[in-house]
This record gives C-alpha cells, sequence and structure tokens, in this order.
C-alpha cells in the first residue's frame, strides 16, 4: 500500500491556482487541495493524508475524512512538518511505502532520512495534472463508444421519454 502525507499549506503556496485562491479564500484554497487529492486518491488507489499546521486555523487539532481523504489540523504547537515526521515513521512498514509532497527541502531530506520517499509539489502538479487529462481522456472514450440508444429517435420523441423516464408528464 502507498500513502501520501501532504504538506496542506506548503501545496497551496507553491501550485499557481492554489497560490492565486489562497489570498483571496484560504478556505477555499484547502477545500480546492482537497478535492485535487480526492481525485488522486480515487485515480491511483494510494491514501492520501493532508496535513495543514493549526496555526492558521483558530481551535483544537481535528481529523477529519473530506471526500475519503483524511486531513489533519495539527495541535496548537506542533506544525505539519513535525506531524508528516512521526506520522512517516509510524506509517511506514514492509508492506507501505510512504511518500511525503512537500517542498521544504529541510523536509525531504528528514523525511528521507526515515524511510519516507519524497515528492515536490511541481512533481504532484504534474502528475495530478496528468491524472485530471487521462480521466478526460477516458470519460470522452467511455461517452464515445456507448450509444445513445438502440433505436433511431428524433430529437423530439427522445425529450418526450425523457420527460416520461423522469415522471414530468
Amino acid at each position: 500500500m502507498n500513502i501520501l502525507l501532504v504538506d496542506g499549506y506548503n501545496i497551496i503556496g507553491a501550485w499557481p491556482e492554489l497560490r492565486e485562491l489562497k489570498d483571496k479564500d484560504l478556505a477555499a484554497a484547502r477545500d480546492r487541495l482537497i478535492e485535487q487529492m480526492a481525485e488522486y486518491q480515487a485515480f491511483t488507489g494510494d491514501r492520501v493524508i493532508i496535513i495543514f499546521d493549526a496555526q492558521f486555523v483558530q481551535g483544537i487539532a481535528r481529523k477529519y475524512n473530506n471526500y475519503k481523504v483524511e486531513v489533519i489540523f495539527t495541535r496548537e504547537n506542533e506544525t505539519a512538518d513535525e506531524r508528516i515526521e512521526k506520522m512517516a515513521i509510524d506509517l511506514n512498514n514492509v508492506k507501505t511505502q510512504v511518500h511525503v509532497a512537500t517542498s521544504d527541502y529541510t523536509e525531504q531530506w528528514v523525511i528521507f532520512g526515515q524511510g519516507a520517499l519524497r515528492k515536490s509539489a511541481r512533481e504532484l502538479l504534474i502528475e495530478v495534472t496528468q491524472i485530471h487529462a487521462d480521466i478526460e481522456k477516458s470519460v470522452k472514450k467511455t461517452v464515445k463508444i456507448k450509444p445513445a440508444t438502440k433505436i433511431q429517435l428524433s430529437e423530439e420523441v427522445a425529450e418526450i421519454f425523457e420527460k416520461w423516464r423522469r415522471g414530468q408528464l
């Protein structure tokens, strides 16, 4: 099993779309990152855990699932880097390979020393962009292959049948 630990604010600060969104609405940037990572998780089958520093969110540490992606806000005096380092140690075993997505150079060396593999923000962005292209290609292929109907119907009759099917007639 592969696990991807994502340094949330580091990725938000590194990806152009999220950086621009962060300047307007930090919560929206977090939500967009979670959506992107949910698609990544669904496509790759890797378990994704996003860790955010609590310094940008008032209150105590939280952990929840959003789109089946695990989202963690650190405790008040704990950084995302500290939590990632601890999790990399705890999760890494013979059956599990831990990858850490961050562009923090120091963090990359620390987690590499603990047996985890690093993935820069740029590498992750390229991977996510490729996944989006693959999904779009797959959808287009499915739509092209799937016949609309076995019986040729005029647009008007097809519209009537669709309304009937939806209970609108």
